[in-house]
């Protein structure tokens, strides 16, 4: 399972709300949703928050084994 409970205090960190990725990265409600509940997004999308946050893979999701 991918949880992406690390995201979360990394956009803290960085200053970068949930409604900033709505509006300025143009990420869509159910996206953000998806993230939300830690079910499947694509590695684009991982790829693109890394991109915005300037971080790493591991700061933003974590493998637990299922």
């Amino acid at each position: 399972m991918i949880r992406y409970d690390k995201l979360w205090e990394t956009m803290k960190k960085r200053g970068i709300t949930k409604y900033a990725l709505y509006k300025d990265h143009h990420f869509s409600k159910s996206l953000i949703h998806r993230l939300q509940n830690n079910e499947g997004v694509s590695m684009n999308t991982i790829n693109t928050l890394c991109n915005i946050l300037d971080c790493n893979i591991e700061d933003i999701a974590t493998h637990y084994k299922d």
